[in-house]
């Protein structure tokens, strides 16, 4: 792969360019579309499959096939008015409502980590460091509202952390930041559920100086290169919560975040500081990540 090449592939998140890719399959292998497509086709396409999957999916699969079409110089067909008029269309007749991980609530993350906690003290290394890891990336996630991604992206060069005081960060890219400047974040230190000791703990369990913070590791305790897979963090919070006895059904990774800008709304943080803090650029974003706390009083049975 050339240098050009790297820096493009870089530039795309790896994500995405993997539900891309898995779109395009869609519409090629499962539903026998040719590429380059037409905006009738598409329009054939879409009509096949409004009834079966959602309005987002279907965006995610248009803006694949966008993408697909501009990469390779062709003219874009998914910007034809029909086909535009076609997915309004379908989300008129088909109305769903958006489904969203439950907000992780405090009592039950307190849970997740007491659950955790004996494994700190096992003879077994594996069962060692992935106490310590899932300890940290749990909290962490929680306290900063990561993204799973976002765990998943940091590196243990680019963490400072005043024991007893808070922790500094440097997120290079999230999914806000299309230009990857990066963000450098802050993380007090807290009385109890700390993420700070939880991080510092876990390095210190780890070894780890360079590279990824959050690691794979085997059944020999032997830590992997490599960073956690996005899709590992849901799993290893809802065995997190199995082994404390609650129900993990529906909780993934964005239940962190959710819960975090829940907590932070009942606790009076402003509109604006909370979106300062996790970084969305707009109202309606933080607005779907909130469960709002309604006070029916004594009406309430």
């Amino acid at each position: 792969m050339s240098d050009a090449e790297r820096y493009q592939q870089a530039a795309r998140r790896a994500s995405t360019t993997r539900r891309y890719a898995q779109a395009v399959e869609h519409f090629e292998g499962e539903w026998g579309g040719l590429l380059p497509a037409s905006s009738a086709s598409v329009v054939r396409y879409l009509a096949t499959y409004g009834a079966l999957l959602t309005a987002s999916t279907l965006r995610t699969h248009l803006a694949a096939l966008a993408q697909w079409h501009q990469q390779r110089g062709f003219a874009d067909p998914t910007k034809a008015a029909q086909v535009r008029d076609t997915l309004r269309g379908i989300q008129a007749v088909h109305p769903q409502p958006v489904k969203q991980a439950p907000a992780l609530q405090l009592k039950v993350l307190e849970a997740s980590i007491d659950g955790l906690s004996a494994g700190l003290h096992s003879a077994q290394p594996a069962v060692r460091f992935r106490a310590a890891r899932d300890q940290a990336l749990i909290l962490l996630g929680f306290w900063r509202a990561f993204r799973g991604d976002d765990l998943c992206r940091l590196q243990a060069e680019h963490v400072r952390i005043a024991a007893g005081e808070g922790m500094q960060l440097f997120l290079p890219s999230s999914k806000g930041d299309r230009d990857n400047h990066g963000r450098n974040l802050t993380m007090p230190a807290l009385k109890r559920l700390c993420p700070v000791r939880a991080t510092e703990q876990w390095l210190e369990f780890s070894g780890i100086e360079r590279g990824p913070l959050f690691r794979g590791i085997d059944r020999w305790g032997h830590l992997s290169e490599q960073p956690l897979n996005p899709n590992s963090v849901s799993r290893l919070l809802r065995q997190a919560l199995l082994r404390s006895g609650v129900d993990p059904v529906g909780y993934s990774a964005h239940s962190l975040r959710r819960g975090f800008a829940t907590w932070a709304s009942r606790n009076q943080w402003s509109t604006e500081n909370l979106m300062a803090y996790v970084g969305w650029r707009d109202v309606q974003s933080a607005a779907r990540y909130i469960d709002p706390s309604i006070p029916f009083g004594d009406w309430v049975r």
